[in-house]
């Protein structure tokens, strides 16, 4: 009876965690720092030029399938505006960044403003409307 006890008692724990990460994944969260404070990246450190009003940087893994889905829009929802670009790191190969940043898992995403300031992180499979909603939470960031 006991043994009983113990499967529920694991599969309610997989069951509420399970829950917890479907609301959490993929939402845009706002970084919040002091404005001193606030993180920042630069095209130097990146390897690539950053987007003349925000760029999303993305950590992958080579066997990420939540890294490619998060790809795929990141591309689709910069393609067509230049003063938005999308910089896709390897994980694996920028731990410096990894560490700095805390990145715990792929895919995460940072949305950084004009000056490279970090504004928002997503972290999971994005979501469209998320990644929109940040985006227009970036000062100057849409198009206009």
């Amino acid at each position: 009876m006991i043994g009983l006890w113990i499967v529920l008692a694991a599969v309610a724990v997989a069951l509420a965690f399970g829950g917890y990460r479907a609301l959490t994944d993929g939402r845009a969260r706002a970084v919040q720092s002091p404005a001193d404070e606030v993180p920042r990246l630069n095209a130097a450190r990146l390897g690539d030029e950053l987007g003349a009003r925000a760029t999303f940087v993305q950590f992958s893994s080579s066997v990420c399938a939540p890294c490619r889905a998060t790809h795929k829009l990141l591309a689709e929802l910069t393609v067509g505006d230049p003063g938005v670009s999308h910089i896709d790191l390897d994980a694996e190969h920028r731990l410096d960044l990894v560490e700095e940043f805390g990145i715990t898992r792929t895919p995460t995403v940072l949305l950084l403003d004009d000056s490279g300031a970090v504004r928002h992180r997503i972290v999971g499979a994005a979501r469209r409307a998320d990644v929109l909603e940040a985006l227009d939470q970036v000062p100057g960031a849409r198009a206009a």
